[in-house]
């Protein structure tokens, strides 16, 4: 986990005195609404159907147990009891009261927190794999590179006012697990026939209302000149994005229209005058920012553990868990362990006051004082122990956190919908919960497999529907609420955007709709090990067409 030094810890400080005088001033009248939303929207703070949300950042999505306490004592204090775990590894809470946000931000600061540039036109959250530093498959650790991303970008002189806003993932292994090809600009680690760590960059992908698949601009680019590349890239965004229509101002549009060989050409261009200035990147600073870090103490421990292998044989429970939730490590002896968010009952991606509080707990007693926050909305305690495993297990269960869905159907990734955002055209969590409760077999879960869903209330795609192997897509039909559905959709190194069906469907018929397109999988499948998706790339859309809108009639 990173630890502020005296500049971060400064610039923290600062924001909050600076926006603690910004909204007195507002609440007083001397700054309009108009003069406000600029300031506001700088801190994270917006306003949504029924009161000001404000999004608080993690970066790269870790988080130590004293900062997971101080979002609980946030959620229980200025909330409603809980908080929202989004898919930028963010958490989001939808009641303060806007007088106050100067509060909160000052309790943030004192664990190092903050919400500066989680919204507004400039470079959002840096986001990365949530199992970076422990993935077996890994190249290089991202957290030091995203951290570095996280410097460079903050308060970026440059780019404090893009056209639009814009967002970077980063993964340091050959799996893609931080999507990486829908985001403004993709970053993969890559090593040369030399040995050489370098990245593959890729620009211009994203979801929302014009989905598209990003473009690698360079197949490989020597680790120092990450950021004068990004600089370029980004002036020549600053210079040629839309600022006249915010549907077309992403830098997916420019790289789109331009073409991306054009848009490559523009780059280099620009990267000429940058590449190897002072920007460029030496070891000695990338040594000083991983000094920064606190590395789990690892014990010398065996592979495999005698009473950890017998568990697995003799409780199909206990099994099932450790196949769907329990992770591979580097380190011997160590496993990684995803907390699903996505009990049956609870939004996806909400946690309540009181499980931030056990599982800051489970933490400091099974994984070295640090959480992650994952893009598919669960945590995950990256450091447990083998022997330990079973343990947890029961911990785990008896706070209902131990559901054994990670990568199953009832695994939702879900934006908060109509309920809060005042963009939604439709309610994104009672389809959620109408789901699961129909899937709530977990037997049946199992037999199905692999299958994402993802649902968005409307097309700023904050749920993710595109990339999931069924999307599901509130719009607005008169007024009333409806749902598109697409399958197809995948993310990874091989990412797809998924074929909408046909029309949409009434609320009440979503499930049934799964349902159906969940048959035709189980008919179709030719094996135990082919997903839903790679029947759907098999055979195409129209035999799930077919039947779905068949029995719908």
């Amino acid at each position: 986990m990173y630890q502020y030094d005296v500049i971060d810890q400064r610039i923290v400080d600062e924001r909050v005195r600076q926006f603690r005088d910004q909204t007195n001033r507002f609440l007083s009248g001397e700054l309009s609404e108009d003069e406000f939303r600029p300031l506001r929207l700088q801190n994270g703070l917006y306003i949504q159907r029924h009161a000001p949300m404000l999004r608080v950042a993690i970066p790269y999505g870790v988080l130590s147990t004293r900062q997971l306490r101080m979002l609980a004592f946030i959620a229980r204090r200025y909330d409603r009891g809980f908080g929202h775990f989004s898919t930028r590894q963010n958490i989001q809470y939808n009641w303060p009261k806007l007088e106050d946000v100067p509060d909160i931000l000052e309790h943030l600061a004192t664990v190092q927190m903050h919400a500066i540039q989680t919204s507004g036109n400039c470079v959002r959250n840096v986001t990365t794999d949530h199992f970076a530093g422990v993935a077996q498959d890994e190249i290089v650790d991202p957290l030091v590179w995203a951290e570095l991303l996280r410097q460079w970008s903050t308060f970026h002189p440059e780019f404090a006012f893009l056209p639009r806003k814009f967002k970077i993932a980063i993964v340091g292994a050959d799996n893609d697990r931080a999507a990486t090809l829908v985001h403004d600009i993709g970053i993969q680690a890559v090593r040369s026939e030399s040995g050489e760590i370098g990245f593959r960059i890729i620009v211009g992908g994203g979801l929302g209302r014009t989905p598209i698949i990003g473009h690698v601009v360079r197949e490989f680019l020597p680790w120092r000149h990450l950021l004068t590349y990004l600089d370029a890239i980004l002036r020549v965004y600053n210079r040629y994005g839309r600022r006249d229509n915010k549907y077309k101002a992403r830098i997916k549009i420019l790289v789109k229209e331009r073409s991306p060989a054009e848009f490559r050409e523009a780059v280099e261009a620009e990267w000429k005058h940058l590449e190897d200035g002072p920007g460029t990147l030496v070891a000695e600073e990338v040594a000083r920012v991983e000094a920064r870090f606190v590395r789990p103490a690892y014990r010398e421990l065996p592979a495999i553990d005698a009473a950890h292998e017998h568990r697995l044989r003799a409780e199909p429970a206990y099994g099932r868990w450790v196949s769907r939730n329990v992770h591979a490590h580097q380190q011997d002896g160590y496993c990684a362990v995803s907390v699903s968010l996505k009990q049956h009952g609870l939004p996806p991606g909400d946690a309540t006051a009181e499980h931030m509080d056990a599982v800051a707990d489970l933490a400091d007693r099974f994984s070295f004082g640090e959480v992650r926050v994952t893009h598919e909305q669960n945590l995950v305690l990256p450091h447990v122990e083998l022997r330990l495993l079973a343990e947890l297990w029961g911990e785990l269960k008896a706070l209902r956190l131990a559901t054994p869905n990670i990568g199953l159907l009832t695994n939702i990734i879900a934006c908060p919908g109509g309920d809060f955002c005042s963009l939604a055209n439709a309610v994104s969590i009672p389809v959620a919960e109408a789901i699961q409760a129909r899937f709530d077999d977990l037997d049946y879960l199992h037999d199905i497999g692999e299958l994402d869903l993802n649902i968005s209330g409307c097309m700023n795609s904050c749920g993710h529907h595109h990339v999931g192997h069924i999307g599901i897509l509130g719009v607005d039909k008169g007024g009333e609420e409806w749902y598109q559905i697409s399958i197809g959709g995948r993310q990874g190194s091989d990412a797809a955007l998924g074929k909408v069906i046909g029309p949409s469907f009434a609320r009440a018929q979503v499930p049934d709709v799964i349902e159906q397109l969940v048959h035709v999988y189980l008919a179709h499948r030719e094996s135990e090990v082919e997903r839903f998706v790679d029947v759907v790339r098999r055979l195409g859309v129209e035999p799930f067409k077919e039947a779905v809108y068949a029995n719908a009639d």
